[in-house]
């Protein structure tokens, strides 16, 4: 088990109740899931979209599902079914370790990093998004033909986007210091 899934059990959830006064355990919020996004422009080949899928299936320990365009735009060039994209969703101990990975490897390496951007959805979910994918300790800078951004969606069962933030915050996700509703990608 993943030491932050044990430090969420163990200290997080106290942290919370006695915070929020929450009186059933079901009340106070977790994590549900991690959705990796890696997207590509329509016009490219087959390879670029056969090495992001690898990229991601390297960065997050699981097979990527290939995305597909649900409709056509001619401005695009973009036709309905074609592949557009690559992304994982996490769940459980895999999502914990990406968690844990992301805080401790990955957000440390970005160049002037000054916090995750306060970017939530108002449901209490936070979309960052990664400027390149050799941010992570998994992918060898040599063997990248093309830098790849990605967007990575922290879903919680938090109603408000306060409660989000302290969960995430109690977790160790570092958040800049600017207003709330300031957006951008980070790196």
């Amino acid at each position: 088990m993943s030491s932050l899934r044990e430090r969420y059990k163990t200290e997080v959830v106290k942290a919370l109740r006695e915070a929020r006064g929450y009186r059933n355990l079901m009340q106070v919020p977790r994590l549900l899931k991690i959705v990796v996004n890696m997207s590509i422009k329509a016009t490219e080949e087959k390879d670029v979209l056969k090495g992001v899928a690898e990229d991601l299936a390297r960065i997050t320990g699981q097979k990527p599902v290939i995305t597909k365009s649900r409709k056509s735009i001619s401005n695009f060039k973009l036709r309905a079914g074609m592949p557009i994209g690559a992304k994982v969703t996490l769940r459980g101990a895999m999502m914990f370790d990406f968690l844990e990975r992301l805080i401790g490897a990955v957000l440390p390496r970005i160049r002037d990093f000054r916090g995750v951007p306060r970017s939530f959805d108002g449901r209490g979910s936070l979309t960052m998004g990664l400027k390149e994918q050799t941010l992570f300790p998994e992918i060898q800078a040599d063997h990248v033909k093309r830098t790849q951004g990605m967007d990575v969606t922290i879903v919680t069962s938090a109603a408000t986007d306060e409660e989000a933030m302290e969960l995430l915050r109690l977790l160790g996700v570092p958040f800049a210091n600017a207003p709330a509703g300031k957006e951008g990608r980070v790196g």
